[in-house]
C-alpha cells in the first residue's frame, strides 16, 4: 500500500530528523567557510566565492527532494526490488570503466558526467547493498548457518563488487561496502564461527592489497609517521594535525582557518573536520560527534524497534544505513586525526560532494519511513 497523507497522525521520531538537518546545516556552513579561497582563487564565473556555497545548497535541496520522495515508498516495495536495484548498481559500476562514458580524474575513473554534474556509482552502491544484503539475509534466514546455501553465494557477489571497486580504483568506498554487507549478515544470524572466518579472510585480504600496491603503501608509512615527510606522503595529515592543535577548545574562530588556504587539500571534502576543529575548536568536533552518534543511536532504535514488530527486513536496513553512516563517519574522523591512513571518504552529510550528499539523503527517507511505519503500526494502524 502506497502512502496515504491522511495516515499522518502517526508522526516522526523529531529527535531523528533534527540530528540529520542540524548535521547538514553545519555543513552547508563549513563547506562555505572551507571553500571560500578556492572559490575564490578559481573565480567561477557568477558565483566566485559562494560557488561551492551554491553547489552543495542544491545538492541539499535535491538530497532533501529525493528524501521526501522515497519516504513515500513502503518497505516492501523496496524488499521486491532490492535484488533488481543492486543489479542496476552493479551495471553502473561497470559503465564507470567503459572508456568513453566513465570519467577519469587524478587516476582514478569512478564518476559518469551528467551534463552539468557528475554522478558517482559506488555512492549509491552504499544504499543498494544495504537493501539487498537485508533482502538476501531474510530470505536465506534458514540457511544462515550452512555455509554453501547461506555464506557462499552472497560472498561471490561482494568478491564482484569488490574487483569491479578496486578496478576503479575506490578502496574506501569498498572498506564502506563491505562492513554494511558482513554487519547485516551478522545481525541477520550468520553463524559466528563462518563470520570469524570471513573477518580473518577479509584482514589478510585487506593486507594483500595494501603491501601489492605501492601507492597504498605509502598512505600506511605517511600515516605512520607523517611528520618524517610533512612534504612529501604525510602532508595532508601533518597539515590536518596542525589544523587540529590550533584550534584548541573553542577554535580560532569563524572563517579564520589557515590551514584551508591552500595549505590543507580538500579542505572542503575529505578534511572538512579538520577545518571544524581549527575554526570551531575541541567543542565543535565535539558536537559533530555527539550529533553522528546519536543519529546512529535512532537508526538502531529504529531498527529494534521494528524488530519487535517483526518486520526483519525492515529492522537490518535501518541498522544497515546506521552502520553505513557510522563507519563511513568514523573513517573520515580517523583519517584527520591520525588514526587511520588517508583515504578518500567524505564525512557524511558535512563534506561538499553531490552523489554523497544525495544518496544519504535518500537512506534517510527510507529510514524515516521505517520508524513512520513502526509507529503507524503500533498505534494500530496494518500496512
Amino acid at each position: 500500500m502506497l502512502y496515504n497523507p491522511a495516515r499522518r497522525q502517526s508522526s516522526l521520531d523529531p529527535a531523528l530528523l533534527w540530528s540529520a538537518l542540524m548535521l547538514g546545516a553545519i555543513g552547508l556552513v563549513m563547506v562555505y567557510s572551507a571553500s571560500i579561497a578556492m572559490a575564490e582563487a578559481e573565480r567561477f564565473t557568477g558565483f566566485r566565492t559562494s560557488y561551492f556555497l551554491v553547489r552543495h545548497s542544491i545538492y541539499l535541496l535535491v538530497g532533501l527532494a529525493f528524501a521526501a520522495a522515497l519516504f513515500r515508498i513502503p518497505l516492501w516495495l523496496w524488499q521486491r526490488a532490492s535484488p533488481w536495484l543492486f543489479l542496476a548498481g552493479t551495471a553502473m559500476l561497470v559503465a564507470v570503466l567503459v572508456p568513453g562514458l566513465g570519467r577519469e580524474v587524478n587516476g582514478a575513473r569512478r564518476w559518469l558526467p551528467l551534463g552539468i554534474a557528475t554522478f558517482q556509482p559506488s555512492e549509491l552502491m552504499k544504499l543498494f547493498v544495504v537493501l539487498y544484503a537485508a533482502d538476501y539475509t531474510v530470505r536465506k534466514a534458514a540457511f544462515m548457518d550452512d555455509f554453501k546455501k547461506g555464506f557462499l553465494p552472497m560472498f561471490a557477489v561482494m568478491t564482484a563488487i569488490a574487483a569491479l571497486m578496486l578496478r576503479e580504483p575506490d578502496f574506501g568506498a569498498l572498506v564502506v561496502v563491505t562492513a554494511i554487507a558482513m554487519t547485516v549478515l551478522f545481525l541477520g544470524g550468520l553463524n559466528w564461527r563462518l563470520f570469524a572466518g570471513l573477518a580473518a579472510l577479509l584482514g589478510v585480504a585487506f593486507t594483500v592489497l595494501i603491501v601489492s600496491s605501492p601507492y597504498r603503501l605509502q598512505r600506511i608509512l605517511g600515516f605512520m609517521d607523517p611528520w618524517s615527510d610533512s612534504y612529501g606522503k604525510g602532508y595532508q595529515l601533518s597539515h590536518s594535525l596542525i589544523a587540529f592543535g590550533r584550534g584548541e577548545w573553542f577554535g580560532v574562530g569563524l572563517g579564520a582557518s589557515v590551514e584551508k588556504l591552500f595549505y590543507l587539500p580538500e579542505a572542503h571534502t575529505d578534511f572538512l573536520l579538520a577545518v571544524i576543529a581549527e575554526e570551531l575548536g575541541f567543542v565543535g568536533v565535539l558536537a559533530v560527534i555527539l550529533l553522528f552518534l546519536f543519529l546512529v543511536h535512532r537508526a538502531f532504535a529504529v531498527g529494534r524497534q521494528a524488530a519487535s514488530l517483526e518486520r526483519y527486513f525492515a529492522a537490518l536496513v535501518a541498522q544497515g544505513i546506521g552502520v553505513w553512516i557510522a563507519g563511513q563517519a568514523f573513517i573520515n574522523m580517523g583519517v584527520n586525526m591520525g588514526l587511520l591512513p588517508t583515504k578518500g571518504l567524505t564525512l557524511p552529510l558535512l563534506s561538499f560532494g553531490g552523489t554523497g550528499i544525495v544518496v544519504t539523503c535518500m537512506a534517510l527517507g527510507i529510514l524515516m519511513r521505517i520508524d513512520w511505519e513502526n509507529r503507524y503500526l503500533m498505534r494500530g494502524g496494518s500496512l
